[in-house]
């Protein structure tokens, strides 16, 4: 007569080895599905005679939160730069049309138009004069200035010629001398552009305003804003 072996029923209370599968594209980080995951089959294969100290349980589980938590801050700060970049996107659109002051002292003269800036100094200066210079670096008008004090000072040009004739439409620079504690010294010139249209995703991320006259420059760039 044939024995029938039965099967061991502490074979059914084994626990059986789990094969953890890795999500795709997770760059080898631990999600918390893994860190759960981990910890149930820590708590199974555990010695019976030995269980996981509390302690450390909670000290595991604490870790994991922490580095959860700042994930997940990651994310919020994340969500809030793209905020702040869509709130300067829409503040930039509304410069289109209107004139900023840049650091920079060539500009585009429009037809029958004129251009004004400020001058920046940082000490008296005497024997001030502003000259206009084409883009062919010839001087087409002198203005006198006279004295002026440290600080910032606007002034503007007509668009006239020294000949009294209109400036043609194109590209132009501001060139100011003065005496400074007795000598020569070309002194800073800013001036106002208008805004040509934004490019909302320039260089690097950057807002850029396309000015006239063809040059960029970033929003953060801007000194100050005018109504003309």
């Amino acid at each position: 007569m044939e024995t029938v072996k039965g099967s061991n029923p502490l074979d059914a209370m084994r626990w059986q080895t789990d094969t953890i599968k890795t999500a795709e594209n997770d760059n080898g980080m631990l999600t918390q599905a893994d860190f759960f995951a981990l910890l149930t089959m820590e708590l199974a294969n555990q010695d019976p005679t030995k269980p996981v100290d509390n302690n450390e349980m909670i000290s595991q589980m604490t870790a994991f939160s922490t580095t959860d938590g700042v994930a997940t801050l990651n994310d919020q700060f994340t969500q809030f730069a793209a905020t702040m970049s869509s709130s300067q996107a829409l503040q930039a659109s509304t410069l289109v049309g209107r004139s900023v002051l840049v650091d920079d002292n060539t500009f585009g003269l429009a037809e029958g138009g004129g251009a004004k800036g400020k001058l920046v100094t940082d000490k008296p200066a005497s024997q001030v004069f502003m000259y206009v210079e084409n883009a062919a670096g010839q001087v087409i008008q002198t203005v006198p200035v006279g004295s002026v004090d440290k600080g910032e000072f606007t002034f503007a040009w007509d668009g006239q010629t020294s000949d009294g004739e209109q400036a043609p439409e194109g590209a132009y620079r501001f060139r100011i001398y003065g005496l400074v504690e007795g000598e020569q010294t070309e002194i800073q010139a800013m001036t106002y552009r208008k805004v040509d249209s934004v490019t909302l995703a320039g260089a690097g991320g950057n807002i850029l305003l396309n000015l006239n006259g063809g040059s960029s420059m970033a929003l953060s760039d801007v000194v100050e804003v005018s109504e003309g």
